[in-house]
């Protein structure tokens, strides 16, 4: 393999928890929240999938929401539109707190790298192989690879938001590969949805899963990248 791609969330990087999510923007706005009434709404918030890099939803989406939740990675606007339109359907105690925790989750604080992440990354540089980010997301998450200090080891970032088109959509696969200019037979690609992140097989890419588990539950889920790549 000459480059490797790989998704953002779930994959070399992890969200906070909905609680401390929930709890970083209560205190910021300075809303109290009595501790029943916030695991109350973190469950809530939990349920419907409201926490861009969460957990998917495990209620229905809302019909009113079904297109813009399909199509949310196409754009800035169709991004937070779906989410704070998803937590909406949870009670806060101020109507500016929907904006405010998808404000949150944006900022580098808010994402941790998984243990391994910066070592593979170290080690497929020094290999020489080239190393591209391949997200479907709604804003840039540069900033978020840059104060965790793993930027240097991207060469290319394919973000579904500046380009209108999301995973599974080889279109996307196809632009990081063209990018770094190796041919998609000689990438492989790894994520952790294997609908979204599966759609690089079709243009050609070998395709890797992980899990998509807290940072502390897998601490080596990305090292046998090294043995695949070779």
């Amino acid at each position: 393999m000459k480059s490797v791609l790989f998704d953002f969330s779930g994959t070399l990087f992890r969200i906070e928890s909905v609680e401390s999510w929930l709890r970083a923007a209560l205190s910021e706005a300075d809303l109290p929240l009595s501790e029943p009434e916030l695991i109350r709404a973190a469950q809530g918030l939990e349920s419907v999938g409201a926490l861009p890099g969460g957990l998917p939803p495990s209620v229905p989406v809302p019909a009113d929401l079904a297109e813009v939740w399909a199509t949310r990675d196409r754009s800035a606007e169709l991004h937070r539109a779906a989410y704070t339109g998803v937590a909406r359907q949870v009670p806060l105690p101020d109507p500016g707190l929907y904006d405010a925790l998808y404000d949150r989750h944006m900022l580098p604080a808010a994402w941790q790298p998984y243990l391994d992440a910066a070592d593979v990354l170290g080690t497929l540089r020094d290999r020489g192989v080239a190393i591209g980010v391949v997200s479907n997301i709604g804003w840039d998450l540069r900033p978020v690879f840059r104060h965790h200090g793993l930027d240097p080891y991207v060469d290319t970032y394919v973000l579904s938001y500046e380009h209108g088109i999301q995973k599974p959509d080889p279109r996307l696969f196809a632009t990081a590969c063209h990018t770094l200019g190796v041919a998609p037979e000689d990438t492989l690609m790894v994520g952790d949805d294997r609908r979204a992140d599966g759609g690089a097989a079709a243009l050609g890419c070998a395709v890797h899963f992980v899990d998509h588990l807290p940072v502390a539950e897998r601490p080596e889920g990305l090292r046998p990248v090294l043995d695949l790549v070779g």
